[in-house]
């Protein structure tokens, strides 16, 4: 039995939805409170170990409950006019996920 290692980056928005949705699927999975991307934002990792047969459903159901967005926020202020630093608000998208898929030499349960 062929296994890997479904590691997913999630936004703390999403992160309750996608492991009640991986959870009442059958898997399970251990979350890792992480930072990163633009603006820093809180992601939440996933680290969760299945059969290579089952990859594709547990990146679906991760896509399932992390739907991308656009949100609006000031980023910090990077110039101006005589001393005063101007930050015009700007448009992001956030949520959605990042997967990552990495094959496992061993895998064992205790």
């Amino acid at each position: 039995m062929s296994m890997k290692l479904v590691i997913a980056v999630v936004n703390s928005d999403d992160a309750h939805a996608v492991l009640g949705g991986i959870g009442k699927a059958g898997y399970s999975a251990t979350r890792l409170s992480t930072t990163g991307g633009f603006l820093r934002a809180g992601n939440v990792t996933l680290l969760i170990g299945v059969e290579e047969e089952k990859v594709d459903d547990v990146i679906a159901l991760i896509g399932e409950h992390s739907r991308s967005r656009k949100q609006m926020t000031s980023p910090a202020p990077s110039g101006g006019v005589e001393g005063r630093l101007i930050a015009m608000p700007v448009e992001i998208t956030v949520g959605g996920a990042t997967v990552f898929v990495i094959d496992v030499d061993k895998f064992v349960k205790l």
